[in-house]
């Protein structure tokens, strides 16, 4: 069976965070094989749009005439179509197709700049959505299609009425826009359904060209239009909340972040694993196991969450004169640890991994004599609402350390306690493997001289 095939007819981008660009880049991470046809050739960046280039028609339909012919696909997104005759054009020759057509009404870029012509975007209204599978309008091109201020939920229903009473399969009204938590309103043949997300503050560029490109390639797998856009809906918001941190204003999205996690995962856990074979051969680091047990954690790159980051379930405890993790590492079987782990990346995204090993004040002086860089926190002045919330206490803990050590991500943060909490050390570093040479370090250290258990 031939691997799945998508168009995009769009504007090319040339900061590649939206266009054509960025549905290529979510065609390959959804694995569909995709082709394009380029509408115009616009001058961009992440601060603004500069200029935008329509192509001559003639050209927009050999491009199309040509990628129909070989390789063909199975389903097709429309972007930005910037002057009437293209619009007229890309309605003529959709027409005659039996495939599934997602159209992206764009019109204003993010930063303002008006991308297509009052005749060309009126002939898109009433020549295109009517033949589409599903629009995907935000609430912006929403208000501009229907002529009403879509500022609510409420709102955008409305609006989704009057868009699929053109004709269209599946309208979505994609609530970024919208105050509070972003809501999508979906009209699909009579039924209004509301898809919930979770807001990750900032704007992002190529959001909307992503989310169409992401339904366009599930339709060219097979999938049915509902199940399309709730696919594209979570693989647009991981693309969103590990968007790419490059230039000075709006921040592409990252559509092959998922693919990049997926394919990080394995070496992470194979990084933790062999850090715990190098504790495991070294008995003299049941010195430094606290009574709750240790965890060697690792995250992601992009982890947000400890359920993105590798721990040791049931820890690592001592046994036998030595130490031997519990079970084998896998994702989500830290909090604490996990949580310093994921504060730090905030400040540093080059630190991954830590483990948490027994305070004690020789331990302390020990790591400073290594050169190591060491802050610590006070417990006992942790806010009640943090204390209220179960998990919260390491991540401030950990933030208040880093602060006082002028924002810069020590090797060892430390606190001396509080009622009925154990005092504890946590190693830091770029990988499970190195904060287990800075462990090694300590006990190696700590042999040279008296130490009571």
């Amino acid at each position: 069976m031939d691997e799945a095939k998508a168009l995009t007819i769009a504007g090319s981008d040339s900061s590649a965070g939206a266009g054509v660009q960025a549905d290529l880049k979510t065609f390959s991470a959804l694995g569909v094989y995709g082709s394009t046809v380029l509408t115009c050739v616009t001058a961009q960046n992440t601060l603004g749009v500069y200029l935008v280039e329509p192509l001559e028609p003639r050209l927009v339909e050999m491009q199309y005439k040509a990628v129909l012919e070989d390789p063909g696909f199975d389903a097709v997104k429309t972007g930005l179509l910037p002057s009437k005759p293209i619009v007229e054009l890309v309605v003529r020759e959709l027409k005659k197709l039996d495939k599934p057509i997602v159209v992206d009404p764009v019109y204003i870029a993010g930063t303002g700049f008006k991308l297509s012509s009052e005749e060309a975007y009126e002939t898109l209204v009433r020549g295109l959505i009517p033949i589409a599978t599903v629009v995907t309008p935000n609430v912006n091109e929403a208000s501009k299609i229907t002529g009403i201020r879509v500022e609510t939920v409420e709102d955008a229903e409305e609006a989704a009425r009057r868009i699929s009473s053109l004709g269209v399969e599946l309208v979505v009204v994609k609530g970024g826009h919208l105050k509070g938590a972003p809501v999508d309103v979906i009209l699909h043949r009579g039924r209004m359904l509301k898809l919930r997300g979770t807001r990750v503050e900032g704007s992002f560029h190529g959001a909307g060209c992503c989310f169409s490109a992401a339904i366009a390639a599930m339709l060219a797998k097979g999938l049915k239009p509902l199940e399309a856009v709730k696919e594209a809906k979570r693989f647009i918001e991981t693309a969103i909340a590990h968007h790419h941190k490059v230039g000075s204003g709006i921040k592409p999205v990252n559509p092959m972040a998922r693919l990049f996690m997926e394919a990080e995962k394995w070496s992470i856990v194979e990084n933790v694993r062999q850090a715990i074979r190098l504790l495991e051969a070294e008995p003299k680091v049941s010195r430094l196991i606290p009574e709750v047990a240790s965890n060697l954690v690792m995250a992601l790159s992009y982890a947000r969450s400890p359920s993105e980051v590798v721990g040791i379930p049931g820890r690592i405890v001592k046994v036998s004169g030595g130490v031997k993790a519990v079970m084998e590492p896998v994702y989500g079987a830290s909090r604490h640890v996990a949580r310093t782990v994921l504060t730090a990346m905030r400040f540093d995204p080059e630190v991954r991994a830590g483990m948490n090993i027994k305070m004690d004040e020789r331990i302390l002086e020990t790591c400073i004599r290594l050169g190591f860089k060491v802050s610590g926190y006070d417990r006992r002045l942790e806010p009640p609402e943090v204390k209220a919330r179960e998990g919260l206490s390491t991540s401030w803990g950990a933030e208040q350390a880093i602060k006082a050590a002028g924002g810069t991500v020590p090797d060892v943060i430390y606190h001396r306690g509080d009622w009925g909490k154990e005092p504890m050390i946590t190693v830091l570093g770029r990988d499970a493997i190195d904060v287990v040479h800075k462990v090694l370090k300590i006990v190696e250290a700590l042999q040279r001289e008296p130490f009571v258990e």
